[in-house]
């Protein structure tokens, strides 16, 4: 997920997708899909910029190398801010649709039924 000044998206997309493809090339990542999520007013504000939008990025590389995309994005002047995680359990259906699913294992899917069920029978006086 990079996010990047919405008054320079708006005015330059290409120039700002580029930038985004031309780091992750650089880091030798192959990308399966980017798009622009959302325009949003940011929480605070960065480097006096108060109006951010996300795009969200699916590629695959080599671990050893998203230290070197972490530093482009540093060094880069359109990029305010970058989160990378690691989303290998997704489909290639999951990526491609607008919403991407997040699953959870069965082990942190239970533990959070029940820590529901204590917090919900403390809230009824159980």
């Amino acid at each position: 997920m990079f996010l990047v000044d919405s008054a320079e998206a708006a005015a330059d997309w290409e120039g700002v997708s580029g930038a985004i493809t031309g780091i992750l090339e650089k880091g030798g990542a192959e990308i399966v899909s980017l798009r622009k999520w959302d325009d949003r007013k940011l929480a605070y504000g960065i480097n006096g910029k108060d109006k951010g939008v996300y795009i969200l990025c699916y590629f695959r590389a080599e671990g050893e190398r998203l230290r070197e995309v972490e530093r482009d994005v540093q060094l880069s002047e359109r990029i305010m801010r970058v989160l990378i995680l690691c989303a290998e359990h997704m489909t290639e259906e999951d990526i491609e649709k607008d919403a991407p699913v997040v699953r959870a294992d069965k082990s942190r899917q239970k533990a959070g039924q029940a820590t529901a069920a204590k917090t919900e029978s403390k809230q009824n006086g159980q």
